[in-house]
């Protein structure tokens, strides 16, 4: 009897096999049936119960081992093995200790496949590697009636200069990776710099050429106004000159002028030439008023003679068309 399974009976004529199991029952020494679970008979003396097989599934600790990677670093590695019979008759006359030829079939299976791979991969591909110990030990149990279901690594211990050379690569990889983060990070941190700064001057740029327009357009808007306030002021002038009096206001206005604009003279240490009456302010306003009267006069014959030949030149116009018409 193996032990995960019952003890052996002893011969009686009545039998009672629990679920999940398996006797293999021998006839004078030779294999006779198999006993299901329940209720069975045999004849005593000639039946007698030889094997008694588990169908459960059953767990086998492998022992810890020796196996050497492709990269030639020693590994000390053990595992646990799920297997279940399939085949009882296989499973008793195939093998002589099931049990014990599965573990030394993992074990074997276990070095084969490690020697296939470096120590790296040995760590990257735990399920890769399980599979095909799976895959290799079915092979082999296949004339046994056993199925192996899975195995799974339990440790794997490696040479103590070895894992100090592992655990240096493993800070060295993460001070690369934190360097070229940080850089990362400074570059992505220069890049939002300038594209902010970037921003602000087009903004800024923006902001003057519209500070530009705005003052052109109330420059403009500011000559405009003077032009037009000037323009009204000659026109308000004009027409107070061609009333009653005034001659003498324009007379006063020019004299008020006069005596300003020598006042202002006085406040600055100015080199200009002066007619030699500058004292005499009634001789400069009679001298403006004349001016001023030659203008109205030369303005007064070019209206006139606008006026003149005004009709002269619709009669001509008119003669044309006539004779046109002839």
């Amino acid at each position: 009897a193996q032990r995960w399974a019952s003890s052996l009976p002893m011969n009686t004529v009545v039998l009672f096999v629990p679920q999940q199991e398996a006797w293999v029952v021998e006839r004078m020494g030779r294999f006779h049936r198999i006993l299901e679970p329940g209720l069975n008979f045999l004849i005593p003396i000639l039946d007698r119960v030889k094997y008694v097989q588990s169908l459960k599934e059953i767990v086998i600790d492998v022992p810890e081992q020796s196996a050497v990677s492709l990269d030639n670093v020693t590994l000390q590695i053990d595992g646990v093995l799920y297997l279940r019979i399939l085949d009882p008759f296989k499973a008793s006359y195939g093998v002589e200790d099931p049990e014990y030829a599965v573990t030394q079939l993992a074990q074997t299976t276990m070095r084969s496949e490690l020697g296939k791979l470096t120590l790296d991969k040995v760590f990257r591909e735990r399920e890769s590697l399980n599979a095909n110990m799976v895959h290799s030990i079915n092979q082999a149990s296949d004339d046994w009636g056993i199925r192996c279901l899975r195995y799974e690594i339990k440790d794997i211990h490696v040479p103590p200069r070895v894992k100090e050379s592992m655990q240096m690569q493993v800070e060295a990889e993460r001070k690369k990776r934190a360097t070229v983060l940080e850089s990362e990070g400074t570059r992505e941190a220069a890049i939002n710099v300038a594209e902010g700064r970037k921003q602000a001057q087009i903004l800024a740029s923006e902001g003057q050429k519209a500070e530009q327009i705005n003052k052109a357009a109330g420059e403009a808007n500011a000559v405009l106004a003077k032009a037009e306030a000037k323009a009204k002021a000659i026109r308000l002038l004009s027409e107070a000159l061609t009333r009653q009096n005034g001659n003498a206001a324009a007379s006063l206005t020019v004299a008020e002028q006069y005596v300003s604009a020598f006042s202002n003279l006085a406040k600055e240490s100015n080199t200009i030439l002066l007619p030699s009456n500058t004292g005499d302010i009634s001789s400069m306003v009679t001298q403006a008023m004349a001016i001023y009267g030659s203008l109205s006069k030369t303005k007064s014959t070019a209206e006139s003679v606008t006026a003149e030949t005004e009709p002269i030149l619709e009669g001509s116009t008119v003669s044309e068309t006539e004779t046109g018409h002839k």
